[in-house]
């Protein structure tokens, strides 16, 4: 873990991811400054010795670095906008990281305005999940200019063990779009293999664990298998997400001029999964779609 003394980081949303990041940069030595639009982890974090705002305006004019950390791209744009926003509390050479997973377009546009501002833009969405951000292990997917990240970089290694450079900027979400078409279709794939061997009499974890020494290995396999086996779909990421994040695929995919034929098939499993009422558990409930409970 890199050493924060000295920094002023801002963390924006505090939900399963951004709750553990802030503790993670608190303990490196950051001072941190929070705020979300529920209070009750706000209220929290502060009894911790972190900063609250009531908005994310008073936090950006606090703070050198400001990290976004919202369920989607219309969250980051009500953050980032408005009296009460980012923009508005920005000043000269800040940082902004939007760290939740968004579409590329909007993205790009966002980071025209803040540089607009004098500041500098990273899109850094992340994977790992809630048991990456308490272990600090997440894999950072970075886009922007390369001394925006070099700046960023003893951050990054805070909150992740697999900090990666993509490219410019856009290039972080067009990464983590990549990533959840893998995701998506392995946890899915996953569910399936599962659901196959119960309804052949065979039991399933014997399954996980005769495939984890092959081919079938995967962190999806690990940890989501395990959960299906056990039915424990106590949301670290709630499906809803998932689906989230495959219609921004597929929206990307048609502005590209090419079909995803493998995800869109998927995405209509995600959405029966959301249909059938199961919208909030975890992503390793694609397995209720696949029994058709």
């Amino acid at each position: 873990m890199a050493d924060l003394s000295g920094w002023t980081i801002g963390v924006i949303g505090l939900g399963h991811m951004g709750v553990p990041m802030a503790r993670n940069l608190a303990r490196a030595g950051a001072a941190v400054h929070v705020a979300s639009r529920s209070p009750e982890p706000v209220a929290l974090l502060a009894g911790e010795g972190m900063t609250a705002h009531k908005v994310a305006r008073t936090l950006a004019d606090a703070v050198g670095t400001v990290i976004v950390m919202v369920t989607d791209t219309d969250a980051v744009d009500r953050v980032l906008h408005g009296s009460d926003g980012v923009i508005a509390g920005l000043s000269q050479g800040k940082l902004v990281i939007d760290m939740s997973t968004t579409k590329v377009r909007e993205t790009r546009a966002w980071a025209a305005e803040v540089e607009a501002a004098g500041c500098a833009w990273l899109d850094a969405p992340v994977s790992g999940g809630q048991v990456g951000a308490e272990q600090a292990t997440l894999a950072v997917l970075a886009g922007g200019r390369d001394e925006s990240f070099a700046r960023a970089l003893p951050l990054f290694e805070t909150l992740g063990s697999n900090v990666t450079h993509i490219g410019g900027i856009g290039a972080g979400q067009v990464a983590k779009a990549a990533n959840q078409v893998i995701v998506g279709v392995t946890l899915a794939a996953v569910a399936e293999a599962l659901t196959l061997a119960a309804k052949a009499g065979v039991d399933p974890a014997r399954v996980r664990t005769a495939l984890r020494s092959g081919f079938a290995e995967s962190r999806v396999l690990e940890l989501h298998g395990q959960r299906m086996i056990e039915r424990n779909f106590a949301p670290g990421g709630h499906a809803t997400v998932q689906l989230k994040d495959l219609n921004q695929v597929l929206e990307l995919a048609d502005q590209l001029g090419i079909a995803l034929p493998t995800i869109a098939a998927n995405r209509e499993l995600w959405q029966k999964l959301i249909d059938m009422g199961h919208g909030k558990l975890d992503q390793s409930g694609i397995i209720r779609a696949v029994e058709d409970e």
